[in-house]
């Protein structure tokens, strides 16, 4: 019983009520993010490897 009470106290009492997405979205968010970044910065280059 007492290690219920420790599980609930991990977080603050403002942020108990507030859902947290999983882990792996936020990796696999991460990941297409940096993609994307990427796609746009090195645009010019990658096309040029298609031309």
């Amino acid at each position: 019983m007492s290690e219920e009470n420790n599980n609930e106290e991990l977080r603050p009492t403002k942020m108990r009520g507030v859902a947290f997405p999983k882990a792996k979205y936020g990796v696999v968010l991460a990941v297409i993010i940096i993609i994307v970044v990427n796609l746009i910065y090195y645009k010019e280059t990658i096309f040029s490897f298609f031309k």
